[in-house]
């Protein structure tokens, strides 16, 4: 079945740097996209990064460009998200996605970043 397993979270203090993982499974991983979404208390869930599957082509909200980076490793069926210059502002759940061409759509159990000041 169609699994995604984020991985990399924890507790770092602000202006520190932290990877996040994505593995997938189930599914031909290099035929989609993969996004990055966080969710902070009280805050909806937001999409914060993506990454194409045809050219890896990416977007990022405009409170982690530049600060972000999106890529991924096919072979590995696996989506990274590095993040630096953390802030508390980023402490939130950081989720997978991905949508497939029927509408349905699989999420990650998701991994807890804190971001101490």
């Amino acid at each position: 079945q169609v699994q995604l397993l984020e991985s990399g979270g924890g507790l770092v203090q602000a202006g520190g740097s932290r990877r996040l993982s994505c593995a997938a499974s189930g599914f031909t991983f290099s035929n989609y996209a993969i996004g990055w979404f966080r969710q902070a208390p009280g805050k909806e869930r937001e999409l914060i990064a993506r990454i194409s599957w045809r050219d890896s082509s990416t977007y990022y909200a405009d409170s982690v460009k530049g600060r972000f980076t999106i890529s991924r490793d096919n072979a590995n069926n696996t989506v990274y998200l590095q993040m630096s210059s953390l802030t508390p502002e980023d402490t939130a759940v950081y989720y997978c996605r991905v949508v497939f061409t029927t509408g349905v759509t699989y999420w990650g159990q998701g991994t807890q970043v804190t971001v101490s000041s």
